[in-house]
C-alpha cells in the first residue's frame, strides 16, 4: 500500500485561523510596552528624588553643612547630587514651605505623572 503522509488542507487552515488569533491577542500587549516604560522610568526618577530628599534631610539632622534648603518642589532637584531631572521631566508642588513639613511633589513627563515625597529643611536646619 502506498499511502501519503502529511497534513489535509483543513489542518492548514485550522492551524493558521489559530495562530492569527494567537497573533492578534498577542500583538496589543507588546505595542503598548512604550507607555509602561514612559510611566516606569517617571517612576525612577521620582523615587531618586525622594531618595535624595530622604538623604538631603538626614545630612541635615546630622549637622551636615552639605544639606541643601529645600523649601519647595522645585528645589528637590538640588538633592541629585549634582544632577539634575532628565531632559522632558518636570516637576511641581507647594511652595514656602517650613523646615520639617513633609510635602508630596508631581514628577511629569509626557502626560505621566507620579508622585515623591519629602521633608522640607530650611536654610537653619
Amino acid at each position: 500500500m502506498n499511502r501519503n503522509a502529511g497534513f489535509t488542507l483543513i489542518e492548514l487552515v485550522v492551524v493558521i485561523v489559530i495562530l492569527g488569533i494567537l497573533a492578534a491577542v498577542a500583538v496589543p500587549r507588546f505595542v503598548d510596552l512604550s507607555d509602561q516604560a514612559e510611566r516606569a522610568a517617571a517612576e525612577g526618577v521620582a523615587g531618586a528624588l525622594s531618595s535624595g530628599a530622604a538623604i538631603n534631610y538626614a545630612a541635615s539632622l546630622a549637622g551636615s553643612g552639605d544639606a541643601e534648603t529645600v523649601a519647595s518642589c522645585d528645589d528637590v532637584r538640588l538633592t541629585l547630587q549634582g544632577q539634575d531631572l532628565p531632559a522632558g521631566y518636570d516637576i511641581s508642588g507647594p511652595t514656602g514651605l517650613t523646615p520639617g513639613q513633609v510635602e508630596q511633589c508631581t514628577v511629569t513627563v509626557d502626560g505621566s505623572s507620579i508622585t515623591a515625597t519629602f521633608t522640607a529643611i530650611g536654610a537653619s536646619n
